[in-house]
Protein backbone atom coordinates (compact mmCIF):
# COMPACT_ATOMS: atom_id res chain seq x y z
CA UNK A 1 0.00 0.00 0.00
CA UNK A 2 2.72 2.37 0.66
CA UNK A 3 4.91 1.86 -2.64
CA UNK A 4 1.75 2.34 -4.76
CA UNK A 5 0.95 5.83 -2.36
CA UNK A 6 4.86 6.83 -3.10
CA UNK A 7 4.39 5.81 -6.85
CA UNK A 8 1.09 8.04 -7.03
CA UNK A 9 2.82 11.00 -5.48
CA UNK A 10 5.65 10.37 -8.08
CA UNK A 11 3.07 10.12 -10.89
CA UNK A 12 1.49 13.52 -9.74
CA UNK A 13 4.74 15.67 -9.35
CA UNK A 14 5.52 13.81 -13.26
CA UNK A 15 2.14 15.07 -14.30
CA UNK A 16 2.48 18.74 -12.67
CA UNK A 17 6.08 18.77 -14.48
CA UNK A 18 4.43 17.46 -17.90
CA UNK A 19 1.25 19.73 -17.60
CA UNK A 20 0.95 23.17 -18.60
CA UNK A 21 -2.98 23.24 -18.63
CA UNK A 22 -5.23 23.95 -15.64
CA UNK A 23 -7.20 19.71 -15.66
CA UNK A 24 -3.45 18.09 -16.06
CA UNK A 25 -2.40 20.72 -13.19
CA UNK A 26 -5.52 19.69 -11.13
CA UNK A 27 -4.77 16.01 -11.67
CA UNK A 28 -1.37 16.08 -10.78
CA UNK A 29 -1.64 18.26 -6.98
CA UNK A 30 -4.79 15.46 -6.30
CA UNK A 31 -2.48 13.11 -6.55
CA UNK A 32 0.34 14.35 -5.11
CA UNK A 33 -2.26 15.14 -1.89
CA UNK A 34 -3.69 11.58 -2.25
CA UNK A 35 0.22 9.39 -2.06
CA UNK A 36 0.65 11.78 0.67
CA UNK A 37 -2.45 11.29 2.66
CA UNK A 38 -2.21 7.50 2.21
CA UNK A 39 1.11 7.18 3.59
CA UNK A 40 -0.15 9.58 6.42
CA UNK A 41 -2.86 6.99 7.11
CA UNK A 42 -0.49 3.70 6.92
CA UNK A 43 1.41 5.65 9.45
CA UNK A 44 -1.58 5.80 11.68
CA UNK A 45 -2.03 9.67 11.35
CA UNK A 46 -5.30 10.15 10.22
CA UNK A 47 -5.76 13.47 11.51
CA UNK A 48 -2.85 14.68 9.37
CA UNK A 49 -4.23 12.46 6.39
CA UNK A 50 -7.20 14.19 6.61
CA UNK A 51 -5.95 17.66 6.25
CA UNK A 52 -3.13 17.08 3.44
CA UNK A 53 -6.79 15.47 1.56
CA UNK A 54 -8.29 18.57 2.20
CA UNK A 55 -5.15 21.03 1.34
CA UNK A 56 -5.00 19.01 -1.78
CA UNK A 57 -8.69 19.22 -2.27
CA UNK A 58 -9.30 22.73 -1.93
CA UNK A 59 -5.77 22.76 -4.67
CA UNK A 60 -8.04 21.08 -7.14
CA UNK A 61 -11.03 22.81 -6.93
CA UNK A 62 -9.49 26.13 -7.11
CA UNK A 63 -7.60 24.64 -10.66
CA UNK A 64 -10.67 23.48 -11.96
CA UNK A 65 -12.87 26.82 -11.00
CA UNK A 66 -10.63 29.17 -12.45
CA UNK A 67 -9.32 29.61 -15.98
CA UNK A 68 -8.99 27.46 -18.94
CA UNK A 69 -9.90 24.30 -18.68
CA UNK A 70 -7.61 22.39 -20.90
CA UNK A 71 -5.19 19.78 -19.92
CA UNK A 72 -2.01 20.86 -21.92
CA UNK A 73 -0.06 17.56 -21.01
CA UNK A 74 2.86 16.78 -23.14
CA UNK A 75 3.69 20.22 -24.69
CA UNK A 76 5.80 20.72 -28.02
CA UNK A 77 9.49 21.08 -26.59
CA UNK A 78 8.42 18.86 -23.28
CA UNK A 79 11.14 16.10 -23.74
CA UNK A 80 13.87 17.97 -20.86
CA UNK A 81 10.61 17.74 -18.74
CA UNK A 82 9.67 14.22 -19.56
CA UNK A 83 13.33 13.33 -19.02
CA UNK A 84 13.57 15.56 -15.75
CA UNK A 85 10.56 13.12 -14.28
CA UNK A 86 11.95 10.25 -15.78
CA UNK A 87 15.39 10.97 -14.11
CA UNK A 88 14.34 11.70 -10.74
CA UNK A 89 12.10 9.23 -10.31
CA UNK A 90 14.57 6.87 -10.85
CA UNK A 91 17.31 8.59 -8.44
CA UNK A 92 14.96 9.35 -5.29
CA UNK A 93 13.81 5.37 -5.90
CA UNK A 94 17.47 4.12 -5.77
CA UNK A 95 18.19 6.57 -2.39
CA UNK A 96 14.97 5.65 -0.80
CA UNK A 97 15.54 1.65 -1.83
CA UNK A 98 18.89 1.51 -1.17
CA UNK A 99 20.84 3.49 0.71
CA UNK A 100 17.88 3.92 3.34
CA UNK A 101 15.88 1.49 3.54
CA UNK A 102 13.63 0.00 6.30
CA UNK A 103 10.40 1.57 7.34
CA UNK A 104 9.27 4.35 5.98
CA UNK A 105 10.99 4.35 2.67
CA UNK A 106 8.09 5.05 0.64
CA UNK A 107 8.00 8.26 2.65
CA UNK A 108 11.23 9.14 1.59
CA UNK A 109 10.73 8.12 -1.90
CA UNK A 110 7.56 9.98 -2.08
CA UNK A 111 9.08 13.16 -0.37
CA UNK A 112 12.68 13.08 -2.47
CA UNK A 113 10.86 12.83 -5.46
CA UNK A 114 8.07 15.43 -5.19
CA UNK A 115 10.17 17.85 -3.54
CA UNK A 116 12.64 17.54 -6.65
CA UNK A 117 10.28 17.40 -8.88
CA UNK A 118 8.69 20.54 -7.45
CA UNK A 119 11.93 22.81 -7.45
CA UNK A 120 12.55 21.90 -11.23
CA UNK A 121 8.97 23.13 -12.33
CA UNK A 122 9.39 26.21 -10.10
CA UNK A 123 12.88 27.12 -11.79
CA UNK A 124 11.52 26.65 -15.35
CA UNK A 125 8.10 27.63 -15.71
CA UNK A 126 7.12 30.54 -17.29
CA UNK A 127 3.14 30.45 -16.33
CA UNK A 128 1.75 31.40 -12.66
CA UNK A 129 -0.25 28.86 -12.75
CA UNK A 130 2.20 26.21 -13.20
CA UNK A 131 4.38 27.65 -10.64
CA UNK A 132 1.30 28.60 -8.01
CA UNK A 133 0.82 23.91 -8.30
CA UNK A 134 4.54 23.79 -7.86
CA UNK A 135 4.41 25.18 -4.68
CA UNK A 136 1.41 23.71 -3.32
CA UNK A 137 3.14 20.40 -4.04
CA UNK A 138 6.24 21.64 -2.43
CA UNK A 139 4.04 22.73 0.33
CA UNK A 140 2.29 19.68 0.46
CA UNK A 141 5.38 17.08 0.19
CA UNK A 142 6.89 19.40 2.77
CA UNK A 143 4.04 18.56 5.21
CA UNK A 144 4.06 14.92 4.79
CA UNK A 145 7.81 15.16 4.95
CA UNK A 146 7.57 15.46 8.55
CA UNK A 147 6.33 12.22 9.31
CA UNK A 148 10.05 11.18 9.55
CA UNK A 149 10.68 12.63 12.40
CA UNK A 150 11.80 10.15 15.20
CA UNK A 151 9.02 11.41 18.16
CA UNK A 152 6.12 12.21 15.78
CA UNK A 153 6.10 16.30 14.67
CA UNK A 154 2.54 16.85 15.52
CA UNK A 155 -0.45 18.12 13.40
CA UNK A 156 1.01 21.21 13.09
CA UNK A 157 3.45 21.08 9.85
CA UNK A 158 0.42 18.75 8.35
CA UNK A 159 -1.98 21.89 9.07
CA UNK A 160 0.72 24.82 7.82
CA UNK A 161 0.86 22.86 4.93
CA UNK A 162 -2.50 22.16 4.07
CA UNK A 163 -2.91 26.17 4.57
CA UNK A 164 -0.34 27.32 2.48
CA UNK A 165 -0.50 24.54 -0.46
CA UNK A 166 -4.51 25.58 -0.42
CA UNK A 167 -3.40 29.33 -0.58
CA UNK A 168 -0.88 29.16 -3.38
CA UNK A 169 -3.79 28.34 -5.72
CA UNK A 170 -6.22 31.45 -4.31
CA UNK A 171 -3.84 33.80 -5.16
CA UNK A 172 -4.90 35.18 -8.60
CA UNK A 173 -2.63 34.40 -11.56
CA UNK A 174 -3.28 36.12 -14.73
CA UNK A 175 -1.95 33.82 -17.50
CA UNK A 176 0.34 35.56 -20.12
CA UNK A 177 -1.53 35.93 -23.63
CA UNK A 178 2.04 35.13 -25.30
CA UNK A 179 4.02 37.92 -27.48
Amino acid sequence: MTAAAGFAAWVGAAVIVLADGRRGLAAGIGLVALGFTVLAWTDGLWPAGAILLAGGAVCVFELVRTGPQEWGLMPPASTPRLILAVVVGILSLWVAASVTTGPGASLRFASLVVLGLMAGRLLQSQSPTAVLTAAAGLALALAGASGLAPNGAGLAPYLFGAVIAAGALMIPAEESRGA
